[in-house]
């Protein structure tokens, strides 16, 4: 798995861009001058970093995801698992849950995405 680092910037201007794609370039400027007070340079270097970690790509003056926001959670979470808790997902639900009681409805939610998930991997 590819580690994928954002700073507190670099995450605001990403969600930018979730919000707004595909959104033109010069116009990814222009919200980013007024919501982030960035020159153009600013934007198109940020820009062009998040590109190279394979989150956006920015063709012929259109910027667009590579990676939908959700993906990025998801990803973000496993790296979360992995350096925390050696990969465990029990290890880490186990922690979680350790001084918080989990709810019957947030139970059940666990037990049916388990199921749906051994139903995808058994066909």
């Amino acid at each position: 798995m590819n580690k994928i680092e954002l700073g507190e910037v670099q995450e605001r201007f990403a969600n930018i861009i979730w919000e707004c794609e595909p959104i033109k370039s010069m116009e990814l400027v222009e919200v980013c001058k007024k919501r982030l007070e960035w020159n153009k340079s600013t934007t198109f270097t940020v820009l062009r970093k998040l590109c190279e970690k394979g989150l956006f790509k920015n063709e012929n003056g259109m910027v667009s995801s590579v990676m939908t926001k959700e993906e990025f959670a998801g990803v973000k979470s496993r790296q979360f698992i992995q350096e925390h808790f050696n990969g465990s997902l029990p290890a880490f639900l186990a922690a979680f849950v350790s001084d918080k009681a989990v709810s019957e409805k947030e139970a059940d939610e666990i037990r049916k995405m388990i199921e749906e998930y051994r139903k995808s991997i058994s066909k």
